[in-house]
């Protein structure tokens, strides 16, 4: 087929129009120049225009017929080849695009979700924050509003009746605690200006501190500064513990703020210097003064006081490391500490620039650190019964005493002390020929209960002894003092009387129950006859002894020498059958045993009129704050008749009823001149005192008993194994050192005679008896 040719012949759509245009033609009007046409139109139903316009439809191409086309080009060389790069190009970019696109709500996401975890993060690790804040403050609440009463205590003092330091324990450190005005103004500022520097207007923590430690540590390549705050350190020493966690830190930082709110910086800063430890088992300000520095209380300051700047700025250095910087063990570490101290308090003008240059001259002076120790233990033996005893009185074991802050003052008088030691030991050593190897000694004020002496034995530092008190724990058999508790019950039932006749003969006593009988001896195996009961009390005579007994009654006997002894009002009733035995008839010859403390009780009775005081060493005892937490009852109660009581005095200080068996000078005897001149006929002013001896079968125990109208003295000598020594009595062996206790106790004193009689008795036929 030809090119350009339709099918069928059919023309061109060109001409198909020209003859629309053309046909049919409208003839011309006159007058014109050309011809006119217009179209004609057919009714639109005809079937002419329905053919007509039938014809109008294009047929369909016939397949594989190339139509008629121009084949000049429409696009420039080359065209396709740039519109493809380009394209490529475009499309490049438009994945760039959505690749920046993608990327950038990418990192979007990941900040929103970074910023939504870190900010749950935050969320989480806050609510944490505030869930433990709540618990630690719930959990140590308490603790913060008894704060004060938490702190360590003070150590244990003992004190004797003239406020001298006995005795302190310090197995667990030296502490005393004082009001913040009785330290030194210096010891406070250095302390805030090398532990922290805004002490007095933080909140209790200080995170600049925090910062400024860490720099001023890292620029001097060692700890400088300290982190924590002073409140923190009081924290952690007393509420939270020391141990090293971030958890301890943590609820340091947390109750730091609460302990400043219910507390002012004053009290905070008394707390702290208070306690704080300074090395070798010194805690606090004044015990850490006078280790140190060697300084004490004056009436005016105490030693914490006295502290200069020099010497506060070795202190203010020991707490950050009181190992490795107290001045004693390691003095270069405390030297280097201090004049760390000492410019940190010029920096922040504590100080000034001559003060900091003398204070380094002191530190460089030879002696400037004094080693002083705890003052010596004194009185060891009387301090021991004064701990046990505070057990009793408390009612607390001895482990609790040691950081208790107790203060106990005691009825200790040093002096004397001091004195009946030495004269037991003397008197002891003078006696070796005879086997005497120790003695004892008790005074008691009758009329108070207090016990101004004890010595156990003669040498408490010799391990021969050790720690055993015979005065306090040894049970030992009376001898014949005992006698004047049968006799003071006897005078008292009105049985019998200082004047009535007794017969000393030899006397036989049947026993029950197939015993043998019984026939008791005097000591000098002889017999006075008919004499009265104030003369065979007077001579110690045995078998006057055992007849008033059989009238008083043995039963009777013992019930009086355990209430003048108040052995039957306290716990050691259930103890009285173990180590008193048996009563039986030889009692009033001193069969039972008891302790000197308790017979010196009884005789203190006798003096005191028949009113039993009970004994006591403690006369009071505080807190560290000086609050009474104990005072001893000194109530007296009456436990033997006026009567009776004076009876046993006259009789006991008749000096020259006794001379038959003792002799005109013998060592109960007292005068206000020496003993040598009753030999020399002027025995000089005599001092009222009744006193009674007493000696054990086969003389294993000296006794010697008696009192004047201020104090009752009791003394009892022997040997602690039970020996036998050789032909001693009881004005021998102990007389000697009652005596010269009673000298030293009524020395320069104006003599004093004993009450006189009461109403209840009158004199009948020379002597006394009761009022019928």
């Amino acid at each position: 087929m030809a090119t350009g040719m339709r099918p069928g012949n059919t023309p061109k759509p060109e001409e198909e129009e020209e003859e629309k245009n053309t046909l049919p033609m409208v003839p011309q009007t006159e007058g014109t120049s050309s011809p006119q046409r217009r179209p004609m139109k057919l009714p639109a139903y005809s079937q002419a225009a329905v053919a007509q316009r039938l014809g109008e439809a294009p047929e369909p191409p016939t397949p594989g017929v190339m139509y008629e086309a121009s084949h000049k080009r429409v696009h420039e060389a080359g065209w396709h080849t740039k519109r493809y790069f380009k394209r490529k190009s475009l499309r490049g970019t438009n994945t760039q695009v959505e690749t920046r696109a993608r990327n950038t709500t990418r990192t979007m996401l990941s900040v929103i979700v970074s910023g939504l975890s870190v900010l749950l993060v935050v969320v989480i690790i806050f609510v944490s924050y505030v869930s433990f804040s709540n618990a630690v403050n719930k959990q140590y609440h308490g603790s913060i509003l008894t704060l004060q009463d938490m702190l360590p205590k003070d150590n244990l003092k003992v004190y004797d009746s003239q406020n001298n330091l006995l005795f302190q324990r310090a197995d667990d450190g030296v502490q005393t605690t004082l009001p913040l005005n009785k330290i030194s103004k210096n010891l406070v500022n250095a302390e805030v200006a090398i532990e922290d520097q805004n002490f007095w207007k933080n909140s209790g923590f200080d995170i600049t501190g925090i910062v400024r430690a860490a720099i001023a540590d890292l620029t001097a390549h060692g700890v400088v500064a300290g982190g924590s705050t002073i409140t923190q350190q009081l924290v952690k020493n007393t509420i939270v513990g020391n141990k090293d966690t971030a958890l301890r830190k943590l609820q340091e930082v947390i109750l730091a703020p609460e302990v400043t709110r219910h507390y002012t910086k004053e009290q905070i800063m008394g707390m702290y210097l208070n306690t704080i430890y300074y090395g070798n088992m010194v805690y606090g300000a004044e015990a850490a003064a006078t280790r140190y520095f060697g300084l004490k209380d004056t009436p005016t300051q105490t030693a914490a006081q006295q502290l200069d700047i020099a010497q506060a700025a070795t202190l203010a250095g020991i707490p950050s490391n009181p190992e490795l910087r107290n001045p004693i063990a390691y003095p270069r570490n405390s030297y280097s500490r201090t004049l760390q101290v000492l410019q940190q308090m010029y920096v922040q003008g504590y100080i000034t620039g001559q003060q900091k240059a003398d204070a380094i001259k002191e530190l460089q002076k030879l002696g400037f650190i004094k080693r002083t120790g705890l003052p010596p233990e004194q009185a060891s033996t009387y301090v021991n019964y004064v701990l046990s005893e505070l057990t009793n009185d408390l009612h607390v074991k001895p482990a609790d005493l040691p950081r208790s802050g107790l203060v106990v003052k005691t009825a200790l008088d040093l002096k004397l002390q001091n004195y009946a030691q030495a004269s037991a030991k003397l008197h002891v050593q003078q006696m070796t020929a005879h086997h005497i190897t120790n003695a004892a000694v008790v005074v008691m004020d009758q009329h108070t209960g207090a016990v101004s002496a004890i010595v156990g034995n003669i040498d408490p530092n010799d391990p021969k002894y050790g720690s055993f008190n015979v005065a306090t724990q040894g049970y030992r058999q009376p001898g014949s003092s005992f006698k004047p508790y049968v006799y003071a019950t006897a005078f008292e039932q009105g049985t019998a009387s200082p004047g009535s006749k007794v017969l000393d003969a030899p006397l036989t006593v049947p026993m029950c129950c197939g015993l043998p009988p019984y026939q008791p001896h005097n000591y000098s195996m002889t017999y006075g006859g008919w004499m009265p009961y104030r003369l065979a009390l007077d001579n110690s005579l045995n078998i006057p002894a055992i007849k008033i007994e059989q009238t008083a009654g043995i039963d009777a006997s013992l019930k009086t020498a355990e209430n003048m002894m108040n052995i039957s009002d306290g716990s050691q009733s259930k103890a009285a059958n173990v180590f008193y035995g048996t009563p039986n008839i030889t009692m009033v010859l001193g069969a039972l045993s008891l302790r000197l403390i308790d017979n010196t009780q009884g005789y203190a009775t006798f003096a005191n009129g028949g009113v039993r005081v009970p004994y006591h060493a403690i006369t009071e005892i505080t807190d560290q704050n000086g609050k009474t937490v104990f005072k001893p009852d000194t109530t007296g109660k009456r436990v033997l008749s006026p009567a009776a009581a004076f009876m046993i005095t006259n009789v006991l200080s008749d000096n020259p009823s006794r001379n038959l068996e003792f002799g005109p000078c013998s060592s109960l005897y007292l005068y206000t001149s020496s003993t040598s001149q009753c030999y020399a006929g002027n025995p000089g002013k005599v001092i009222p005192a009744a006193a009674k001896t007493g000696t054990s079968n086969s003389f294993v125990d000296n006794w010697t008993m008696g009192y004047t109208a201020r104090y009752t003295v009791g003394v009892w000598a022997g040997n602690n194994d039970n020996s036998q020594m050789v032909n001693v009595t009881g004005v021998d062996g102990a007389g000697p050192i009652w005596h010269d206790v009673q000298l030293y106790l009524n020395q320069n004193k104006p003599i004093i005679k004993f009450p006189g009689p009461p109403s209840t008795v009158v004199k009948q036929n020379g002597d006394w008896v009761l009022k019928r």
